[in-house]
């Protein structure tokens, strides 16, 4: 299931906007709205409705409801003909969030969005811009950043009872700002067939994925703790165990004692302890030289002492030998799209 479709049966306001898009040629232009205004589906109109005259890039910043795979990136693509859904759509880039929710990672939402625009700007002459609907609450900080960090000239605000006025207000003498109608054909989704629609988007994309064992030492590693400090011998794995009373996997130290654990235990101020189970499934990002994502994959297995992991993915083996650096995520997902929950940011 995808929700960013093309329809043609849309308000009346989208052929003014779509006049007023060619009138001033806007470089970058923002889609703007709550959940399940229409964002996607009017990203999807302005496209084919302007590619015939203007070079488009379109950027899927809608991590939550991805419709340009990989999931849990942010992704750019040039349409070049008409296109029904975004699901045809192949990103010629992606940047790595490692979620589905931005809350814990602003940084890498502001400077994943920048990057791709600046990249965008070079072949495009008319960015659009599909945000996520998380406007209320530390939202509106994130929807601040991003229209101070990329500077939009346009923003087509979509709004059924003015929330998102005081992310809006500080711009309105700066950026061109246009309340578009929410067509009445809009469908409301919740939480359930949310998570449903993610399922699908999982499978789909790891779809023909082959198991990789993978050479840690190969790779920078980054998105954890691990892998950055010196690491503890017997002897002094064996006195934390005695200590906090852990069944202790492997440890480092570093700026403090970093150490994988099987079973119970509470968290120690002078130690961070991670479950082992935290890695199963864990989604990882490769990364390329430019610290672009080519492709995720799934953490099926990891042996920290010999750094080596089998990862998931449909990543082909040319594809994998452009990757510089792995990535660890913080969404738990098997291949067939079960999502197995989220890691907090500090949680690994």
């Amino acid at each position: 299931m995808n929700k960013a479709k093309f329809i043609s049966d849309v308000p009346e306001d989208r052929a003014n906007i779509i006049e007023s898009i060619k009138t001033k040629k806007p470089r970058i232009i923002f889609v703007m709205g709550d959940v399940d205004t229409g964002k996607s589906t009017l990203v999807a109109y302005l496209a084919n409705n302007l590619l015939h005259e203007f070079k488009i890039a379109i950027i899927d910043a809608d991590i939550g409801q991805k419709s340009i795979l990989p999931p849990a990136t942010i992704s750019l693509a040039f349409p070049e003909r008409r296109f029904g859904s975004f699901s045809e759509l192949t990103p010629k880039k992606s940047y790595f969030i490692g979620s589905t929710t931005p809350n814990q990672f602003f940084g890498e939402a502001v400077v994943g969005l920048k990057r791709l625009v600046d990249l965008a700007l070079r072949r495009a002459e008319i960015v659009v811009v599909d945000l996520t609907g998380y406007v209320r609450g530390a939202g509106e900080e994130l929807k601040r950043l991003k229209i101070e960090a990329i500077h939009p000239d346009m923003i087509l605000a979509l709004q059924r009872e003015g929330e998102l006025e005081n992310i809006l207000a500080p711009f309105k003498d700066r950026i061109e700002i246009i309340n578009a109608e929410i067509s009445e054909k809009v469908k409301r989704y919740d939480l359930k067939q949310r998570k449903k629609i993610r399922q699908e988007k999982w499978e789909k994309y790891f779809e023909n994925s082959k198991i990789y064992t993978i050479n840690l030492n190969d790779y920078r590693i980054s998105g954890t703790r691990l892998f950055k400090g010196k690491v503890l011998g017997e002897e002094e794995i064996e006195v934390l165990r005695k200590l906090f009373g852990w069944v202790i996997l492997y440890g480092e130290k570093n700026d403090k004692y970093v150490v994988v654990k099987g079973g119970p235990g509470q968290r120690r101020d002078m130690i961070h302890a991670i479950d082992f189970e935290k890695f199963s499934n864990l989604l990882v990002g490769f990364i390329d030289g430019e610290g672009f994502c080519p492709g995720v994959g799934i953490l099926k297995w990891i042996s920290f002492r010999e750094r080596k992991a089998e990862i998931l993915t449909p990543l082909k083996e040319e594809e994998l030998g452009q990757v510089e650096e792995i990535r660890f995520g913080r969404i738990k997902v098997k291949e067939d799209g079960e999502e197995l929950g989220l890691l907090g940011r500090d949680a690994i």
